[in-house]
């Protein structure tokens, strides 16, 4: 959604033409956020080979700062870590960044067939979307939340280039 995509420049919203994404990523010194750049380029593999060599090169201290300066969203995730949910606080001048918690599994009754309910597996997470109200609204916000959903329900939507 390019409507999400935008920095605050101090005077107004400043829309940007290409997805920057930043990854929290801790270090030894601290927190640290590398840039996937033009991320909206690649594929989920390039993305997934990407994000561990950067993560790996931050804790290494060897990041260069065109790769940790700028970015247009931030992705924090502590799921890795067991935790089921946070709210992450915005990197200015970004106007969002999505909390990601920990999967889990959770049994639930089959909605499509009410005469004979059945058991299912389900997989959850919670994200939590922290967003500047001056340029990203709730309702933009919510939007962003629902298409982010329909997505991960539908992994086929990806491109796996």
């Amino acid at each position: 959604m390019p409507e999400v995509n935008v920095t605050w420049d101090g005077e107004g919203a400043r829309q940007l033409h290409t997805i920057d994404i930043s990854i929290a990523v801790a270090t030894d010194r601290g927190l640290i956020t590398p840039i996937l750049r033009d991320a909206a380029a690649k594929g989920l593999q390039e993305i997934a080979a990407l994000a561990k060599a950067l993560a790996k090169k931050a804790r290494d201290g060897k990041l260069l700062p065109e790769e940790y300066q700028g970015g247009s969203f931030s992705i924090s995730n502590l799921g890795m870590f067991g935790i089921n949910a946070f709210s992450a606080v915005i990197n200015p001048p970004q106007a969002c960044i999505l909390a990601v918690g920990q999967s889990r599994s959770e049994l639930r009754l089959a909605e499509d067939n009410e005469e004979d309910p059945k058991l299912q597996q389900h997989q959850l997470m919670q994200v939590t979307l922290s967003s500047d109200g001056r340029v990203v609204d709730d309702e933009l916000a919510s939007k962003f939340l629902e298409n982010f959903k329909a997505n991960l329900e539908n992994p086929a939507r990806f491109s796996l280039h």
